[in-house]
């Protein structure tokens, strides 16, 4: 088993990695005594596929456990389905020396968390991530929220799980697109933070595709890595932490107007392109290396060019409600060389209007 720890003192928790890691869930928990009652939260979807396993485990443990479920997607990531989930715990007799269980992707990870946050003013939660995007990013961090019309994540909390288990097996009955959607996720942390991690990517390509477990697991413990050193240094994204938004601040604009039909992952790809570009644009990130940061994103699967029926005065109307905006100026996170980034709101709306309209090369 791999253990990845997130160093923030007192409120530090591990993160535990391995293959069939499901069934020793409850065995695990037991030990540690977070919580004398659990109620596992997840979305239809994914209760009809996992949940079995968990609820099998945590019985055999001897661990007190319910399940409760909400309508799978995006599209239940807001205040009314917190709302409905709260009402249901209270009228369980949940109370404060309870805990809630997170099993499923990031949907699932956000809404419970933000639940755990608000619940009685605080209970523990767990988080059990069950995709890849999930699993290398946002189980990991204590990142809670909902979507409202104006925004994505623009109500939520930062809250930390007491811990988070990966079992790398899930991964392998995921749908193409799903881990095509994580895969965006974990370039991101190649060109960020680790140049080698990122040439481990461009090598190890056909195994990650061919779901190698040996090699994913490697790749979801560097990206927990880094995140979890990043988290313990900014836990509440003062300074550091903002670095791990590369690829989302125009990434989270696509997304809200494709009105979140288009996937997290794949929109933080044209993101992570678009910064390329305008870090190009800027005269501090070579054309090379941004031609092979999209060369990479190309070659996994995923797009390099943002939906034509998308224009840039659209895309940039969302830009102002995005979080990451102070005093109506965007900031990025842009690339200097592979493996480091600077954070600049000094971008000019000319030279996003240039890289919004621009195709940026890709082999293949």
């Amino acid at each position: 088993m791999r253990t990845v720890r997130v160093g923030l003192g007192d409120r530090g928790y591990d993160i535990l990695i391995e293959n069939g890691l499901l069934e020793a869930i409850g065995a695990d928990l037991k030990q540690r005594a977070i919580a004398k009652r659990y109620v596992v939260v997840a979305d239809s979807h994914v209760a009809e596929l996992v949940s079995g396993r968990l609820m099998a485990s945590l019985t055999a443990a001897g661990v007190s456990a319910e399940l409760i479920t909400f309508p799978q997607g995006e599209a239940s990531k807001h205040l009314a389905t917190v709302a409905e989930l709260a009402s249901r715990l209270a009228q369980m007799g949940l109370d404060r020396k309870d805990a809630l269980i997170a099993l499923g992707g990031g949907v699932t990870g956000d809404i419970t968390g933000f639940l755990a946050a608000i619940y009685m003013r605080g209970i523990p939660f767990v988080q059990i991530p069950t995709t890849l995007l999930a699993q290398v990013d946002s189980s990991v961090g204590g990142k809670t929220g909902v979507d409202i019309p104006e925004g994505k994540n623009l109500i939520g909390a930062f809250y930390q799980p007491r811990c988070v288990y990966i079992d790398s097996n899930v991964l392998m009955s995921l749908p193409s697109a799903e881990l095509l959607n994580g895969l965006a996720e974990v370039i991101k942390y190649g060109v960020i933070y680790d140049a080698e991690f990122f040439r481990y990517l461009v090598e190890q390509r056909e195994a990650i595709l061919a779901r190698d477990i040996t090699v994913l697991e490697e790749v979801i413990a560097r990206c927990c890595e880094i995140k979890a050193a990043v988290v313990a240094a900014d836990e509440r994204e003062a300074d550091l932490r903002r670095i791990l938004n590369f690829g989302h601040t125009l990434g989270h604009a696509v997304e809200a107007a494709s009105n979140y039909a288009m996937a997290h992952g794949l929109a933080v790809g044209l993101g992570m392109v678009a910064a390329c570009g305008l870090a190009v644009g800027k005269g501090i990130f070579a054309q090379e290396q941004a031609d092979a940061v999209c060369q990479l994103i190309a070659d996994y699967g995923l797009s390099v060019k943002i939906p034509a029926e998308f224009s840039p005065q659209q895309i940039k109307s969302f830009l102002k409600t995005d979080k990451k905006t102070v005093g109506g100026r965007p900031f990025f996170v842009l690339p200097t060389e592979i493996g480091k980034v600077v954070v600049t709101d000094a971008v000019s709306e000319e030279l996003i209007d240039t890289v919004l309209g621009a195709r940026p090369k890709a082999k293949g």
